[in-house]
């Protein structure tokens, strides 16, 4: 059978539906009610928009107790997402200013696992600078000293290997248009910040607030 684009499409075209879809770039698991309320909708019709969501496989559902928790099945799909908000800022009638209008979602947010914003273009640009990564066209690879480097702060390698997902990759930001990183290796940078408190998550949004110590300690370990 060959791919079907239209029934993807489909998926994706439906305002609510894709109101939910953006609400859970945030990586965290949602109710129906939650997601319900993000796209200004009753429960009950979440709930069949949630199930056709699971059915076309971008979203898997996790069950804790009596509650169902929907998540985005795998980066892939978020890609999918951040670069269908790439594609519709372009389209859009303003072409001026792009990305969210929150100060603080354009400074530091999640992209499914990895960060994003402002933060998160100047991270890349660091580890270019700085050697470490090494980008030819779109494709992007971890250098000898990258590795090294990585090695020394606390990444196993031998970790990533046992996954299929690339090791570090090029996603293009939705608000900075350029680079941040994701891939393993971004996912890894952001649980590290999350993990030396150097920033948290925001109940209710994507923004990742740093505190200012934690700023300080993020770009000097990576050179910023």
């Amino acid at each position: 059978m060959e791919p079907n684009i239209a029934y993807i499409g489909n998926l994706l075209g439906d305002t609510a539906r894709s109101k939910m879809l953006t609400a859970l770039m945030s990586g965290k698991a949602l109710t129906a009610t939650e997601l319900s309320l993000e796209a200004d909708i009753t429960p009950q019709t979440a709930s069949s928009h949630l199930m056709k969501l699971v059915e076309g496989e971008l979203l898997i559902v996790r069950k804790q107790g009596r509650h169902k928790y929907f998540q985005l099945k795998s980066a892939e799909v978020a890609e999918l997402i951040e670069q269908m908000l790439n594609l519709s800022a372009l389209v859009s009638p303003s072409r001026i200013s792009t990305g969210p209008k929150n100060e603080r979602l354009r400074k530091a947010r999640i992209c499914y696992d990895h960060l994003a914003g402002e933060l998160g273009v100047k991270l890349f640009d660091a580890l270019l600078d700085n050697g470490w990564l090494i980008e030819n066209n779109t494709e992007l690879a971890l250098t000898t000293s990258g590795q090294a480097f990585f090695s020394k702060i606390g990444v196993d390698f031998s970790v990533f290997k046992i996954s299929r997902r690339p090791i570090c990759k090029a996603c293009l930001d939705w608000s900075e248009r350029r680079s941040h990183l994701a891939g393993s290796l971004g996912e890894w940078v952001l649980n590290d910040v999350l993990n030396s408190k150097w920033a948290n998550q925001d109940l209710d949004s994507r923004v990742i607030q740093f505190t200012p110590e934690g700023l300080k300690a993020f770009t000097n370990k990576y050179g910023i």
